[in-house]
């Protein structure tokens, strides 16, 4: 079974078992209970309007403050002697589905 969620503005395609990063959760969450928009059983797909009725799937927190991929940002001006460079690495919290009821 798989669900279509919305986690902080972004829609995820989940499964059970499955771990995911997302946008930083506020400190100290352990568990979440997430409301479907969208449910895919097999052969059969449920729409919600806005979300399907009686399905909330439940998610744990493995990890909070996950530094992802470095993004480098680079600012050049030629024939002004502008040249710099920083980085930036996103924080993300990964949470593993542990059930869709």
């Amino acid at each position: 079974m798989k669900a279509v969620v919305k986690i902080g503005g972004k829609q995820y395609l989940v499964a059970e078992k499955e771990t995911l990063l997302v946008d930083l959760l506020p400190e100290g969450t352990k568990e979440l209970t997430l409301d479907a928009l969208l449910v895919i059983d097999g052969d059969k797909t449920t729409v919600g309007t806005p979300l399907v009725k009686g399905v909330a799937v439940k998610a744990k927190v493995v990890d909070e403050k996950v530094a992802g991929e470095k993004v480098r940002v680079i600012r050049y001006k030629s024939k002004k002697r502008v040249n710099t460079q920083t980085g930036h690495r996103q924080k993300y919290t990964k949470i593993e589905i542990a059930s869709i009821k």
